[in-house]
């Protein structure tokens, strides 16, 4: 149980490392057409042009029909290649396109929003070094930042 736990962590932090890349998602599916067009040559013993051509086919689900499977090792890299575009690489593509889209370019980097934090903590220790020499008493406020 303990390493289907790991292993799933792993596959997780594989898709956020593809997904937070255009050049290593383009390069996965690249490999990806290539590794199975290779497949299909080899289980079809069709030309490795063909079999190119039936990868990029089968991954975009055009599905032209001018090429298939014929045998059963060649049908679950069918099943396999279109699942895998269906479920993984078209929704991370349009996850990362969508993400490009909405992103606040008003947003503060996480280096200004410490440094907001850090000058908010100095304001908030002088405030009270001035309410102390002049005897006033600052609620607690909290709302302040750690």
């Amino acid at each position: 149980m303990y390493t289907l736990i790991r292993l799933s962590r792993a596959v997780y932090r594989a898709v956020v490392w593809l997904a937070n890349s255009p050049r290593t998602l383009a390069l996965a599916y690249l490999i990806l057409i290539v590794v199975c067009g290779g497949l299909y040559s080899w289980f079809e013993s069709a030309s490795i042009g063909d079999s190119l051509w039936w990868a990029v086919i089968t991954a975009s689900t055009v599905g032209y029909g001018d090429i298939s499977p014929h045998n059963t090792p060649a049908r679950i890299l069918a099943v396999l290649l279109i699942s895998v575009m269906v479920l993984l690489v078209i929704p991370l593509i349009t996850a990362h396109f969508a993400s490009k889209l909405i992103v606040d370019h008003d947003a503060f980097r996480h280096e200004e929003q410490e440094e907001l934090k850090q000058n908010l903590r100095r304001v908030r220790q002088l405030l009270e070094e001035l309410a102390v020499r002049e005897g006033v008493v600052l609620p607690d406020d909290p709302a302040a930042p750690d």
